[in-house]
């Protein structure tokens, strides 16, 4: 079996509640001056609106999540092969958690998964 590479990707998600979304968005366009821009969210049926923050060399999403109490963290991995990355991990009690919002395309090679904290990552498979 082919040990699997993991590498950082290049989103990060911040999922924020509703009654604290806008506050948040005017905090990183108005206080921090980045450049905000509202984005498209008919993909993530979880998600009510999304805006897309240049952090760096990374995306950030903050993403409107009606029903959440308080904000979580989301962070994306690549692997070179997703089955040998998903096996790895199951070893030690890592599973996929594919439930925690649907993926847009079922046929993409990507899972969720949570780290032992319990912080999700977007696993995703690149060739």
């Amino acid at each position: 079996m082919n040990e699997p590479r993991f590498t950082a990707g290049l989103n990060i998600a911040m999922k924020i509640p509703k009654a604290q979304y806008d506050a948040t968005v005017a905090f990183y366009r108005d206080t921090l001056g980045f450049d905000v821009n509202e984005d498209d969210v008919s993909y993530a049926p979880t998600v009510s609106r999304t805006h897309s923050v240049r952090f760096g060399p990374n995306t950030l999403w903050l993403d409107c999540v009606d029903n959440y109490s308080q904000p979580d963290l989301w962070l994306q991995l690549h692997t070179d092969d997703l089955d040998a990355a998903t096996d790895e991990l199951a070893r030690i009690g890592i599973r996929p958690c594919d439930e925690v919002e649907p993926l847009e395309d079922p046929e993409t090679r990507t899972h969720w998964i949570k780290n032992p904290a319990g912080v999700i990552h977007l696993l995703a498979e690149t060739t």
